[in-house]
């Protein structure tokens, strides 16, 4: 296969790897990193790498919690049964953001590692056979949406509200699953790429559409009927949909790093495989954490409407306020890869421990907060005194370990990055599974702590699978990984 050369650099790009650290002002490199350059992250400056990176990927998720949070505002308005049919429906759309977001893991490990290989060509391959898997991938759970919708809620204990109208919520959002799949795994190839700038517009567009039509579809606007809970999933795949044609646009119109050309909408076999077993260690990852959720929502479910309802809040808000630090997380896993494949290890080590501190201080602030005002935060989806109770409740044993997350944030995406998603797999597979499930069963059903037993569970062993992610990281076994 050939290689295409590199592309030469922006005007902006040459001068910004040129430039000193002080020769730019904070508002042109804002500038630059919201409109994107063609700088290369493996050799300019690494705060400036860092920032260029981390600027929109923060920026695209906290958009997207955004969405989240103003979904579950309008959805809440319709009582506490609607927050738990989207709790309970997240529990199987988990299953499917997991496979996407490990096949993401994968993709941006793999494209990355190209890019800084300077493969450029093969880069663009690799992400034609991601997107033949992501269609692959998201048939069975449209299947299963549209023709068991009833039943998936009942086997997780949904009350009769939620059976009667919370089915057609269901079948949209399964039925519609490829936009989210897509979604994700065409927005992990411009990350892999370093086309953060493009992944923060097209998520900035869906999500901007998703809000402008959930109160139009939920609650109707003139000649559009009021259609419940049913408006909002219709909002939903609207937008991504929307948000899905824009990166298909710009991945064939060739953003800053990748292109695709027609010539290359082949099947590649060989190369499908590699992705998927690159992806497989992610997609595990995701699954043990994803199941691990709906083994929670399934206890809480056993406690009452009110106890999901407020744990569905909580976690959106939690959600919300995390979006920062994962973005910035996505910045490391971008740098790790791409460092790596122009073979300066200790440079993508170097982004990560100041990602880790950046994170850290961060999420410090937010754990204030949610110490200080939980019952306002969750009061302002829900005047239920029960369901703000719950959501309160855990907002608040959260905020005592909620700076770990920060370097367990980071430090998963550097072994992602690298592409040892392997390692990862294997720590959630014992600190979410043999820890979290089992410690959440016994606090809550068997010593009658009830949602309090299910919220100390998460704190114990999330606080634990941080601190011990954090060790390995530090040991460095994650630079010799070959993908």
């Amino acid at each position: 296969m050939s290689h295409e050369p590199q592309p030469s650099l922006s005007d902006d790009s040459a001068a910004t790897m040129a430039a000193p650290a002080g020769g730019y002002s904070l508002w042109a490199e804002l500038r630059n990193a919201i409109r994107g350059t063609g700088a290369d992250y493996t050799r300019i400056p690494l705060r400036r790498a860092v920032f260029l990176l981390a600027v929109p990927m923060v920026l695209e998720l906290v958009l997207e919690s955004t969405f989240a949070v103003v979904d579950i505002y309008f959805v809440a308005k319709l009582g506490s049964s609607a927050v738990a049919t989207v709790g309970l429906t997240e529990s199987y759309l988990f299953l499917l953001y997991s496979i996407a977001m490990g096949l993401a893991m994968g993709i941006t490990a793999l494209v990355a590692r190209r890019i800084g290989e300077g493969r450029r060509e093969e880069a663009a391959v690799t992400a034609v056979q991601a997107l033949w898997i992501a269609l692959l991938a998201s048939v069975p759970f449209a299947v299963a949406g549209i023709v068991w919708a009833r039943d998936l809620l009942a086997l997780m204990g949904a009350d009769a509200w939620t059976l009667e109208h919370g089915s057609r919520y269901m079948q949209w959002m399964l039925g519609g699953n490829a936009v989210i799949m897509l979604l994700f795994v065409i927005n992990a190839i411009f990350r892999g790429a370093g086309d953060a700038a493009v992944a923060m517009r097209v998520l900035w567009v869906a999500n901007g559409l998703n809000i402008v039509l959930d109160p139009i579809l939920i609650f109707g606007f003139g000649p559009i009927p009021a259609m419940g809970i049913e408006g909002a999933a219709i909002a939903t795949n609207i937008g991504r949909g929307a948000g899905v044609l824009m990166q298909l646009w710009i991945l064939f119109r060739g953003g800053q790093h990748i292109r695709v050309l027609t010539s290359q909408l082949v099947w590649r076999g060989t190369i499908l495989w590699h992705i998927v077993r690159t992806s497989l260690g992610g997609v595990g990852q995701m699954i043990v954490a994803m199941t691990s959720w709906i083994f929670l929502m399934r206890i809480l479910a056993s406690i009452g409407s009110e106890a999901v309802a407020g744990a569905t809040i909580a976690i959106r808000i939690m959600m919300f306020t995390m979006m920062p630090a994962w973005g910035m997380s996505n910045a490391a896993a971008t740098l790790v890869g791409q460092n790596l494949g122009a073979e300066q290890p200790d440079r993508a080590e170097a982004s990560v421990w100041r990602i880790g501190w950046y994170n850290m201080a961060y999420l410090v602030v937010v754990s204030v907060l949610f110490f200080l005002l939980p019952d306002r935060l969750v009061g302002l989806f829900s005047e239920d005194p029960a369901v703000v109770a719950v959501g309160a409740q855990w907002l608040r044993i959260l905020s005592y370990s909620f700076f770990v997350y920060g370097w367990w944030m980071v430090a998963v995406q550097a072994f992602n990055g690298a592409g040892d998603t392997v390692t990862p797999t294997r720590i959630n597979l014992v600190f979410f599974w043999l820890i979290q499930i089992p410690l959440a069963w016994l606090l809550a059903l068997q010593m009658g702590w009830e949602a309090t037993g299910v919220f100390w569970a998460v704190f114990v062993s999330e606080t634990s699978v941080g601190l011990f992610t954090l060790w390995l990281f530090s040991r460095g076994g994650w630079k010799t990984m070959k993908v």
